[in-house]
């Protein structure tokens, strides 16, 4: 079974937090799976656009629905500090009872989104940091003290009170990659969201992933579709989601029009 979702990115029209609230609400009344926004501070692709915070809009869309999963789609886990990034993910996922599903990545440069602020931007340190971020993510989600760069933590960040069993935050990774250690790493956890490829793509990648797990099973492969699209044959190579993409030059009224057309399948 494949699950739809509406995929913006919030700049321009759609940085309206307004606008999300209301395709959040149109998404959930239509029957669709989800709804995951991009996450940027500068713009990726250039131009003078309005660009809208991604944990300020999903956290509106979670008080206005209460089906439809959530989550940014990506979040470059390197140029943020992990305890906030803590205390968003669980308040964000508390706040829309357990709906929320973490997508992470390193990112890259391309709107100097780390150059700009002095970060370093090589590609191996990234990878180093997304690994480790993610273990003290966890662990904190855990309630566990855990040692930060020489630091300890213990502040509690839990999404829920002790004694209250739920399971982690699922986390799908984002990679441009077909294999090797992206792919390996997206394998240990619930998810992996290829950001570039065609119907072969996720059957390889599902293969590999299958290979690493043993089994695809409580795994998701979400892939980028064009809206409307019913993604028969992504389904057909292995894809549990399909992210109906839209482009910061469209409109809230285009993606409603694709939303009340109903979710493909």
């Amino acid at each position: 079974m494949v699950h739809h979702a509406i995929f913006l990115p919030p700049l321009g029209e759609l940085a309206d937090p307004h606008a999300i609230i209301d395709i959040a609400i149109a998404a959930e009344e239509s029957g669709w799976g989800g709804l995951f926004v991009w996450d940027h501070v500068l713009s990726p692709i250039g131009g003078d656009w309005a660009i809208a915070d991604p944990w300020v809009a999903l956290a509106a869309a979670a008080a206005s629905t209460s089906r439809i999963r959530l989550g940014p789609m990506v979040t470059p886990l390197p140029r943020r500090r992990i305890l906030k990034l803590a205390r968003e993910t669980a308040t964000l996922d508390r706040l829309s009872r357990g709906r929320l599903t973490l997508g992470l990545g390193t990112g890259d440069d391309r709107g100097r989104e780390y150059s700009a602020v002095g970060e370093n931007i090589d590609a191996r340190r990234r990878g180093r940091i997304l690994d480790e971020g993610v273990d003290v993510l966890k662990a904190l989600w855990a309630g566990k003290t855990v040692t930060h760069h020489g630091e300890l933590i213990v502040e509690d960040v839990r999404a829920v009170p002790d004694g209250a069993p739920k399971p982690r935050i699922p986390l799908w990774f984002g990679t441009a990659r077909h294999d090797g250690k992206p792919v390996e790493r997206a394998a240990r956890h619930d998810g992996i969201f290829p950001l570039t490829g065609d119907a072969s793509t996720v059957a390889q990648i599902a293969d590999t992933i299958e290979q690493l797990r043993g089994s695809r099973e409580g795994f998701d492969i979400a892939v980028k579709t064009k809206p409307g699209t019913d993604a028969a044959e992504f389904a057909a190579a292995g894809a549990t989601w399909a992210m109906h993409a839209f482009w910061p030059a469209d409109r809230p009224d285009q993606v409603l029009q694709v939303i009340e057309a109903g979710r493909p399948g």
